[in-house]
Order: C-alpha cells, then structure tokens, then sequence
C-alpha cells in the first residue's frame, strides 16, 4: 500500500519533523502512533519516515533510505494569478499546485473587486495551506511558494525569464500558448493570468513596455480558473 507523503517542517541529518497544525493533524486526525510509517519529503528527496515521538505540536520520525530521489526535469513556472472570487481562486491555486506550479503570486489588477483586494492578505495563510496540502496528496518533494498580494505593476517589473500574458484581447503580437511553449522549451517560464472582466487597455501597455509575449488559448473566452489549468497543463507537458 502507497504510504502517505508529508513535507517536513525541520530537518536535521536523519531527523525530521512536522510542527504545529501539521503535528495535530497527525496526531488527533490521523492517530499516529511511534513506529508507522510515512514518506517524508526533506531536502530534495523523499524518504521512509518512522515515527519516534508523538505529542500534539511536534511529531518526530527517524529517516530511512530514499524512496524517491525527487529528480524533475519539469520547468519552473511561475504564475501570476489575478484576485477573484475566493472560493473559485483557491480551487485554482490547489489544482496549479497539482500540476506542478514553483511559484504563485496574487495579483491586485484594475479590475479586481475592491473588498477582494482588500481582504487578499488575510487569506495568505490559509491559500498556503492549501497548498501544502495538495503537493502532500500530489506526491510533490516540495510545495510551491505562495506570495503575498501585490499590485500588478510591482508583480511584471524585474521578472526574467520567458514571460507570457495570457489575453482573450486580439493583437498583431498574440501567438497560441502551445507555439510560444514549442518555441520556448526550456528555462524558467512565467505565466499571468488576468481578472474576471480581462486586463484593461493601460494593464496591455503595461506588458507589452515590459517585453511580454501575448499568447491565446484558443478562441473561447475562459473562466479564469479554466484559463489557469489550460495554461500550466500546455506549460508543463
């Protein structure tokens, strides 16, 4: 039987351990009792992972051989995610997670609903639980950073690498994602992904001064979780 994967909190030599909510989850939800086994996920590798100490906020396991080295030839993404409903976002956020994101930055554009934007920090920790998580039931080695909101000219400025805006709005410049992908194949990708209601005219400017590439989906117009999964599924195969 597939044993249960965890990423541990601490890590020292052949210890591990998971803390606060990670522990109590552990420990009350899942009873853990000293000896099972789990799959611990530490320092690039995974390992089996045998419980020596249990208390409610701090779980201790004694590190074996590696079960799975944890070598990925899979891209590094990083994903600008504009703020929306929060329950549909955080749908979104754990399936990017799923599919492998390295790194996912809300963003606050001109379109986004004002009581989301100013309620976005408040929801920092609990998107990064989230996706804890889904790269545990994933079987990732290591969770995705979750950024705090910033405002979109701050998120675009200094970012290097291929960079691509994903825009339903028609320009000479806009290619398919899966032609910019099957010219681009390697190095470290960096997707945006506009608010419910699109970018504005100024947010366009705004990419192309910075040197984004336009890219389409096709010529539906998608929701914005729909957009997301779409676009990391082609960034990532």
């Amino acid at each position: 039987m597939t044993r249960r994967r965890f990423i541990a909190d601490e890590i020292e030599g052949d210890r591990a351990a998971l803390l606060g909510d990670h522990a109590v989850h552990l420990a009350k939800v899942l009873r853990a009792q000293i000896g099972q086994q789990f799959d611990i996920a530490a320092n690039g590798s995974v390992r089996r992972g045998e419980i020596v100490s249990v208390s409610t906020d701090r779980v201790k396991f004694l590190l074996h051989e590696i079960v799975d080295a944890a070598v990925s030839d899979q891209r590094e993404v990083t994903l600008l995610l504009s703020i929306f409903k929060f329950d549909r976002m955080e749908w979104a956020l754990e399936k990017a997670v799923e599919l492998g994101v390295t790194t996912l930055i809300p963003v606050i554009a001109q379109r986004t609903e004002s009581h989301l934007a100013s309620s976005a920090a408040k929801r920092v920790e609990r998107w990064r639980r989230i996706a804890r998580e889904a790269s545990q039931q994933s079987r990732r080695s290591t969770e995705p950073e979750i950024a705090a909101p910033i405002k979109l000219q701050e998120a675009i400025a200094n970012r290097s690498a291929i960079r691509v805006l994903l825009s339903e709005h028609e320009t000479p410049e806009r290619l398919s994602l899966k032609k910019i992908i099957a010219e681009h194949q390697t190095g470290p990708l960096t997707l945006a992904i506009g608010p419910e209601g699109g970018w504005t005219q100024e947010e366009l400017e705004l990419f192309q001064k910075s040197g984004w590439l336009f890219a389409s989906l096709g010529a539906t117009v998608l929701r914005v979780e729909t957009a997301t999964i779409a676009a990391l599924a082609i960034a990532i195969s």
